[in-house]
């Protein structure tokens, strides 16, 4: 996949960037901060690209949610199953979620659909995705262009190793991910461990939980979605 994003980025340049950032984006933005390092992109204009893509990206969910957010959730199972967990971020940390949706892996795109159904603002989601996404944009590209400055401390020929050194990036990209997914299967583990109790009761049904009331002024509140 890296190799993939690197062969376009080569290509297409700062156009590939746009649409990789408009949709996920961290692995095209660390890839395109190592380019700008070997100055075959500009890093000002890798950071500015990249903003404008997950600023522009996360507007249109944002804004999709607001038009059409139940009906997409109704249609597509997987994301009824995931706006579940989705409120329950939104529900913790209201509307700070509008700037640190881009930071959580599988929610990127799903969690400005959720703002959007909500009674946020559009003023203060658009202030809240500003200040988000040049930091996301700033922090990623910066990650690629200092590993490349740090791997030109070790290695005198770039050039010359330019495989091994994209092999070894994609590598630590790719610990990325896996940390993520490891974190998201160890918050798991006390459900997966009810579940397993539950199926080696003797009656092996689940006792029904009372639903506890939201607090005022929350946005998981199912009066706060839109119809």
């Amino acid at each position: 996949m890296q190799e993939l994003f690197r062969q376009y980025l080569e290509t297409y340049g700062y156009i590939f960037l746009f649409l990789g950032t408009f949709l996920e984006g961290e692995a095209v933005l660390i890839l395109a901060g190592y380019f700008a390092f070997q100055a075959r992109l500009n890093i000002v204009g890798v950071i500015l690209t990249a903003f404008a893509g997950s600023f522009l990206g996360d507007q249109f969910y944002f804004h999709l949610g607001r038009w059409r957010g139940l009906w997409l959730i109704n249609l597509f199972p997987v994301l009824a199953r995931k706006s579940r967990r989705g409120l329950k971020l939104v529900e913790k940390y209201g509307a700070l979620v509008a700037f640190i949706s881009r930071y959580t892996y599988g929610f990127r795109i799903l969690l400005p659909v959720i703002l959007g159904m909500t009674n946020l603002s559009k003023i203060k989601f658009l202030y809240l995705n500003i200040a988000s996404a040049l930091t996301w944009a700033a922090a990623f590209s910066m990650l690629g262009y200092l590993f490349g400055k740090t791997a030109s401390f070790i290695i005198e020929d770039l050039d010359r190793y330019e495989p091994y050194i994209i092999l070894a990036l994609s590598c630590f990209i790719g610990c990325m991910w896996l940390a993520h997914f490891v974190h998201i299967w160890w918050l798991r583990r006390p459900a997966r461990q009810c579940l397993k109790r539950i199926r080696q009761s003797p009656s092996g049904k689940l006792r029904e939980e009372p639903h506890t009331i939201p607090r005022k002024g929350t946005f998981s509140d199912d009066d706060e979605l839109q119809r």
